[in-house]
Order: C-alpha cells, then structure tokens, then sequence
C-alpha cells in the first residue's frame, strides 16, 4: 500500500522529467555560446537541439555572411521573439534558405508558439535536403519534434522524430539522443515496447548519457522489470552521481524492490542534492509518508503488546 501510495504522488512528475528540463537549459545556455561562434568563417552554424554540433560534421558550412546574419537574428530573437520572427520573415523573402527558416523556429520556439515552431524547423529540414544538407535536416527535423513534444503533441513528433531518423544521422551521440527523443515520445503514446527498442538503441548510440540510463531505468521500474531497473539506475549514478533526479529514480526503485532504508538514503541525497527542486518536493513527501508509515507502525506494535500484556494479566490465577 505503501508503494502505491509514495508512487501515486508523482503522477504529475517523474524524475525524468526535470532531467529532461534541467538538461533543456544547460543546452540552452550552450547553444548561446555555440551560436556565437557563428561569425567565424566557415562557421557550422548553431548546435542542434541535443546539444551536439560534433555528430553533424557533415553538415553544410555557412559562408561568414551568412553566418554572421543568422548570428544577428538568434541574437534578436532570443532579445525579443516577435522581432526574431520579423527579422527571419524579412530574410526568407530574401532567399535565406534553410538558416532563415531555422532562426524562425527558434524565434517561434522563444515565443513558446509551439506549432509555428515546429512547421518553421520543418520547413527549414526541407530546404536543407534540397540543398543536399541531410545532417542539417536531419539535427531540423529533431527540433521540430521537440518543439511538437513541448507543445504536447506526440503523435506529430514522432513523425519527425521518424524522418530525422530516415536521414543517415551518422552513429554516435546525436543518433543516439533521437532514439532518446522518440522513446519518450513513445511513452506518452503508451507504446512501451517501442520505448523500449529506442532506449535499448540510444543506450547504444549514446551510452554515456546519463538521461538515457535515467529513462530506460524508469521504463523498466513501470514495466516491473526490478532488475533492469536497478541496473541502470547504477549506471545512470556513475556517470551523474551528482543528480537529483538519478537520486529521486534511485529511491523509487528501492521502494518498489522492497528496501526502504536504500530508498530513504536516496530520497535523503536528493534533498541535499537540489533543496529548491521539483525533485526535493517529492522526496520530502515520500520521507513523510515513509515517516507516517512507521508512525503506525510502532503504534500497531504498541497496542498489540498492550493487549498481550493485559490478556496475560487475566489470565494469571489470583493471588492467595
């Protein structure tokens, strides 16, 4: 009941979850800094949505003019969206090409315009594979999956999620993170075998991410998988030992293997870990139920030896 309950509370969140976000910001702020390296010549253009500009070495160089306006317009969009919008429209109309319609999706993605977003990274993969950059549309289309899993439509980043696949995406982390962008698309379409298949597949592709250990052990807790779940968690803790959400996974699947002190300990760490967190807030919660349990626990206990006592008391013979 126990169980039940500590996993109940976290209906509305999972571990993954602010894995997911907390890793959405770190790259966020390392798209900043890669972006900036836009004015170089022969520049590559900004990271992808993963964060990993080295899987797509292929990927079509930009003239130094042309990377530095797309520099121009991430910078206006990230100041100001609507502006970023204007000022990609503006260069379409000029014949952009694909780094317009990418600056408008990151411009849309600003804004949280979640739909426009998407239909601009889509449009953006397109004039890349017509330029023959594939790698480009590839890393494109992912970002409008992203966008579309954002705006809570899974169905449609499948789809993309689908062709950035379809797209020779060399081996290696940038692979390896779209396996990892679909199977959580799939897990929100309740397709859990295929989950499965693209975690087992990230796990390969991307084997020192610790988000695709972290997600393949919460799909195998759900899936009552105890030992492949304890497995990965450990592998997802050794290359992010530091994390709370690897911490707040960590102590659901000892609850649910049956060790309430391992779960406590970890529970304890995310509390150290991320005091402000979403993570600690479930944590302190799983710890008062924890703590309410054993409450009743001793109780119970209590009031069975009280009652042992007392029968023993009348049923002694009367003292002479």
């Amino acid at each position: 009941m126990i169980i039940a309950a500590l996993l109940l509370m976290q209906t509305s969140y999972s571990p993954e979850t602010e894995a997911v976000m907390n890793r959405s910001r770190k790259q966020a702020a390392e798209r900043r800094v890669e972006e900036g390296r836009a004015k170089a010549a022969q520049a590559q253009g900004p990271k992808d949505a993963n964060g990993d500009a080295a899987s797509f070495a292929q990927a079509v160089k930009l003239p130094a003019a042309v990377a530095a306006r797309l520099q121009a317009c991430l910078d206006k969009a990230t100041d100001d969206p609507v502006a970023g919008v204007k000022f990609a429209q503006d260069w379409a109309l000029e014949g952009g090409g694909f780094p317009a319609a990418q600056c408008n999706g990151f411009a849309e993605a600003q804004a949280e315009n979640w739909d426009d977003a998407a239909k601009a990274f889509d449009a953006a993969a397109t004039a890349a594979q017509k330029e023959g950059a594939l790698h480009d549309a590839a890393r494109l289309w992912t970002q409008a999956g992203n966008a579309m899993l954002a705006g809570g439509k899974p169905d449609k980043a499948r789809d993309y999620f689908d062709a950035a696949l379809g797209h020779g995406l060399p081996d290696g982390l940038a692979k390896g993170e779209v396996y990892l962008d679909r199977a959580r698309t799939l897990v929100m379409l309740n397709d859990m075998a295929g989950a499965r298949k693209d975690l087992d597949m990230a796990l390969v592709q991307a084997k020192d991410d610790p988000l695709a250990w972290l997600l393949s052990a919460t799909l195998a807790r759900r899936q009552d998988d105890f030992t492949r779940a304890r497995h990965d968690i450990e592998e997802a803790k050794k290359r992010a030992p530091d994390d709370a959400s690897v911490a707040l996974e960590d102590g659901n699947i000892a609850i649910v293997s049956g060790d309430e002190k391992a779960a406590r300990m970890a529970w304890e760490q995310v509390l150290k870990l991320s005091p402000d967190g979403d993570a600690s807030k479930f944590a302190k919660d799983a710890l008062a139920q924890l703590d309410a349990q054993a409450q009743l626990g001793a109780q119970a206990k209590g009031a069975v030896q009280g009652g042992e006592a007392a029968a023993h008391s009348s049923s002694a013979p009367p003292s002479r």
